[in-house]
């Protein structure tokens, strides 16, 4: 993701409790990151492989519509599991990739995007609830290609709905946008304001509020006149 957040704390306008500033983030936050790709999220191989590529993607200075843009049009071309993946070859994965307009880093992507999905097969099977059984599952996720620290971060916060363990899962990016609401920049006390299926909603509501300003101020704004 490209934008910056300026890191600046924000203050909620008086008559803004935090179940408003939520409640108002969480109406323009219709859907995840991971649901506007097409992504079902739930606990099988497929998805959470798509939720993969997805933080993959997210994880570059490029925009995040850019990225979603991009899932689709690799899923939308056939890849959807670690075998589609890695057979498809490199060329029609950069194809893809600039279908979906991510075109700055379609060449380098398409190949981490192919060494990832054949280690998924050597080390898991392709399936990625096997990972959950490795002693620090963020760490092994570090392991492949493609997958550095933000988006370790990007996938967990993601999948926490359907893997109730990381939960509330909140990393430096969702605690920007909480402080930018005024929410409390706490995973726990966040986790306290949503349901736990709410929650992967939530952080993608708190990055894109961290990214946006003028979103988070349209937020603020709702929340006292509520």
């Amino acid at each position: 993701m490209a934008a910056k957040t300026d890191g600046k704390p924000g203050r909620k306008k008086a008559g803004a409790t935090d179940t408003a500033v939520v409640r108002a983030l969480l109406d323009r936050q219709k859907r995840t990151y991971a649901a506007q790709a097409g992504i079902r999220l739930r606990d099988t191989p497929a998805p959470l492989y798509q939720m993969l590529v997805l933080a993959t993607l997210l994880s570059a200075r490029i925009r995040a519509d850019t990225a979603v843009a991009a899932a689709r049009a690799l899923f939308d071309a056939g890849m959807r599991d670690p075998r589609a993946m890695a057979r498809a070859s490199w060329q029609q994965r950069v194809d893809a990739l600039g279908k979906g307009g991510y075109r700055r880093y379609d060449e380098r992507t398409s190949t981490m995007l192919g060494e990832g999905a054949e280690l998924l097969l050597e080390r898991w099977g392709g399936d990625l609830r096997r990972l959950r059984e490795e002693s620090d599952p963020r760490k092994a996720l570090l392991d492949i290609p493609g997958i550095g620290p933000t988006g370790a971060d990007i996938f967990l916060r993601d999948v926490q709905g359907v893997w109730p363990e990381f939960a509330p899962y909140a990393d430096r990016k969702v605690l920007d946008g909480a402080r930018r609401l005024g929410l409390p920049a706490s995973p726990e006390k966040l986790g306290g304001l949503v349901t736990g299926r709410d929650l992967p909603r939530l952080a993608d509501g708190l990055v894109h509020a961290a990214l946006d300003r003028p979103l988070a101020d349209e937020v603020l704004a709702a929340a006292k006149a509520a």
